[in-house]
C-alpha cells in the first residue's frame, strides 16, 4: 500500500498544500480548528512527513556515511561509535557501510551515496590509488574525510595514526626483548596501514644488527588469516623459525595466538606476540596481548567533526592532516609474568 501524501491530506482536509505545509512546519500560524482538521486528516490516512525529502530539496541532508574495511573488526566498531557521537550531537544520522576490502564493492557503495547525496562521507579507502568516485563526490560539494588513512590531497581533511611509528615500536619493543627473528604478519599489502606498520618494524630493526625481519603475507586481517599464518610460521624448521611475531592488526594476533597454540608452541616462552590497535578482546584472550594501542573512538569522532565543520561552513573551512600518536601497551604475551603497562611513544 502507498503511503499517503500531502496532496491527500490536503484534500481530505479541505484545505490548500501550503496549510498543510504549515502545520507541519508553522503551526502557530493556523487556527485551531483548521489546525484540528489537517491533523485528523493525517491521522486518518496515517500519513508520515518525508523529513529525508525536505531536506534534500533545501540542499542539506542530515545523513552522513562512513564506508569501512571491516565492520567485524572491534576497531572500525569503536571508530564508528566516535563518529556517531559526533554526527548525533549535530542532529544528524550516521549510516554505516562495509567494503569488505573489495574495491568494486566499495565503488558500488559510493555510487549509491552519491544518488542520496548524502551531507557528508567518511571513508578508509580499500586502496591508495587514485579514486575517481571520490572526487566526484568532491567537485558535488559533498565533504570528504580520510579515516586511518593520511593524505596529501589538498582538498579533502584526513584523520590517521603515525603506523610507521607504531611498527617501530612494536619491533623495537620484540628487540630489546632479544628477538633476533621476528615475522611480520600482514596483508593485503596494498592496504596503507599494513604497508605502513611493516615499513616501520624493518625500519626499526635495521637499528639491531643481526635482526631479520621475515613477511608472511595474508589475504586479510581476520583471526582466520592469522591462524593460516601461524600454522605456516609453526611447520617451520626450529633453527630457521621466527621467535616473535608482529602481527598487522590484533584480529590477526589472535588468530595467530590460537595457530600458535595448536601447533604446540607456548606464548610468550616459544613464540613472543605482538598484535595492533589495542581492540577490548587483546586485554581478555587466553594470554594476554601485547598491542600498539590507536585512540579508535578520538579518530571517528575527530573525522566527523572537520567532515561537519566544512559541511556547514565550506567558504571558511580549511583542511585539516591530523595525525594520533600510537603507544605500546606490554602484556604478558611478550613479556611472561609483566603487570600490564603503557610504554611511552
Amino acid at each position: 500500500m502507498a503511503a499517503a501524501s500531502i496532496k491527500e491530506v490536503a484534500r481530505l482536509a479541505g484545505v490548500s498544500l501550503g496549510t498543510v505545509s504549515n502545520v507541519l512546519n508553522r503551526p502557530e500560524a493556523v487556527a485551531p480548528q483548521t489546525r484540528k482538521r489537517v491533523l485528523d486528516a493525517i491521522s486518518q490516512l496515517g500519513y508520515v512527513r518525508n523529513d529525508s525529502a525536505r531536506h534534500l530539496r533545501a540542499g542539506q541532508s542530515r545523513t552522513v556515511a562512513i564506508v569501512v574495511l571491516d565492520v567485524s573488526n572491534p576497531f572500525f566498531t569503536d571508530v564508528v561509535r566516535g563518529a556517531e557521537g559526533a554526527v548525533e550531537d549535530a542532529d544528524g544520522m550516521l549510516i554505516v557501510c562495509n567494503s569488505g576490502e573489495d574495491r568494486a564493492r566499495e565503488e558500488r557503495h559510493l555510487e549509491m551515496l552519491e544518488e542520496q547525496r548524502v551531507r557528508g562521507l567518511l571513508i578508509t579507502p580499500v586502496d591508495d590509488g587514485r579514486h575517481e568516485r571520490l572526487e566526484r563526490l568532491i567537485d558535488r560539494g559533498i565533504p570528504v574525510v580520510l579515516v586511518d588513512r593520511g593524505t596529501g590531497q589538498p582538498n579533502r581533511c584526513s584523520v590517521a595514526v603515525d603506523d610507521l611509528l607504531g611498527g617501530r615500536l612494536a619491533a623495537q619493543h620484540l628487540a630489546d626483548q632479544g628477538h633476533r627473528r621476528i615475522a611480520f604478519v600482514g596483508g593485503p599489502a596494498s592496504i596503507r596501514q599494513v604497508e605502513d606498520r611493516h615499513a616501520g618494524a624493518a625500519a626499526a630493526l635495521e637499528e639491531y644488527p643481526g635482526t631479520e625481519l621475515q613477511v608472511v603475507e595474508t589475504r586479510s586481517l581476520s583471526v582466520t588469516a592469522g591462524r593460516d599464518a601461524a600454522e605456516r610460521i609453526c611447520a617451520l624448521p626450529a633453527a630457521s623459525r621466527p621467535t616473535a611475531i608482529f602481527c598487522a592488526n590484533d584480529l590477526l594476533a589472535l588468530g595467530a595466538l590460537q595457530g600458535l597454540t595448536a601447533g604446540g608452541l607456548r606464548v610468550p616462552e616459544d613464540m613472543a606476540l605482538v598484535g595492533y590497535d589495542d581492540i577490548d578482546f587483546a586485554a581478555a584472550a587466553a594470554v594476554p596481548l601485547t598491542s600498539v594501542r590507536q585512540p579508535r573512538e578520538q579518530l571517528g569522532r575527530t573525522a566527523a567533526e572537520l567532515l561537519l565543520e566544512e559541511a556547514e561552513d565550506p567558504d571558511r573551512h580549511g583542511h585539516r592532516h591530523v595525525v594520533f600518536q600510537p603507544q605500546l601497551v606490554v602484556r604478558q604475551s611478550t613479556v611472561s609474568g609483566t603487570r600490564a603497562r603503557r610504554a611511552k611513544s
